[in-house]
């Protein structure tokens, strides 16, 4: 009886601090979106719920071209970002995985040392060779910057993942008169939908997020992103900070980053746990 009553408080105990860590990790969330529904004297209180809820901020967001462009900008940016990463990194991942060949290691460990490169350090001679090739302040000069900084992380999961993936498969099908490439594009590329899923996000969620080298490669705002475009909001009148319609915006850009991650949860995990357990 002791040992069940044990069980049942180790339990309510658990489930409370599983709770508590939710409220924890949440509740920035949640002050985002009761910011955004204050406007006029509501935005300097500190009341748990909005006084007199409003959507004029999302409305006044919506409105601006600035931001609609920024959004579509970043939508562009991340999208083919992601693209070229997975389609790369899938490539090389595959090698890393399958393929027997000398200082293969040693090779991903350089692959991954870019991962730890501080994008401050090249922001500047980035800046003056983007104005020499006249691609500066332009979307497809945003685009091999994030890659690079992508790409690493991306090959890493991927190998990790068709390191999982039996041997057996692809030899079959080479048997049965596929190609190298053919195995590798219908028979391994579709058991390594989790891993691609869980690349694919957070190689998405890096470009959309990124701030430094967006601000630092574009000066209008037909080429600026979200981030740094957000850094460019005013108020209604001098020195004012747009509290209402920076948290709006932040609650914009981020609702779809929440979407797709718990859409492809399961794929996620099944991707990031690829490689943690042998047999």
């Amino acid at each position: 009886m002791s040992q069940s009553r044990a069980k049942r408080r180790n339990r309510i105990l658990l489930w409370i601090a599983v709770v508590l860590i939710m409220i924890f990790c949440l509740f920035p969330f949640y002050w985002l979106i009761n910011t955004s529904l204050k406007t006029g004297p509501d935005l300097s209180s500190a009341d748990l719920f909005p006084p007199n809820p409003t959507l004029d901020n999302y409305s006044s967001i919506f409105d601006d071209s600035n931001f609609t462009t920024a959004l579509r900008n970043s939508v562009i940016v991340a999208g083919a970002t992601t693209i070229l990463a997975l389609a790369i990194g899938s490539f090389a991942g595959y090698a890393l995985a399958r393929l027997r060949f000398r200082f293969k290691f040693v090779l991903l460990a350089i692959i991954l040392s870019v991962t730890t490169f501080p994008p401050i350090a090249i922001a500047a001679p980035l800046f003056k060779f983007w104005t020499d090739l006249d691609i500066y302040d332009t979307l497809y000069g945003l685009i091999p910057p994030f890659l690079a900084f992508t790409l690493p992380l991306t090959i890493y999961v991927l190998a990790s993942f068709f390191r999982e993936i039996p041997r057996d498969l692809s030899e079959a099908a080479l048997v049965d008169g596929a190609t190298h490439f053919q195995a590798f594009r219908k028979v391994v590329l579709p058991l390594a939908a989790p891993g691609l899923v869980t690349a694919g996000l957070l190689s998405f969620i890096w470009a959309w997020n990124e701030f430094l080298l967006a601000i630092t490669l574009t000066s209008s705002p037909d080429a600026r992103p979200v981030p740094p475009a957000l850094a460019f909001f005013t108020g209604s009148q001098e020195f004012e900070v747009p509290l209402g319609t920076i948290t709006a915006a932040l609650v914009v850009v981020t609702v779809p980053l929440v979407v797709l991650v718990l859409i492809f949860q399961k794929r996620i995990v099944a991707g990031l746990t690829a490689g943690a357990v042998k047999g």
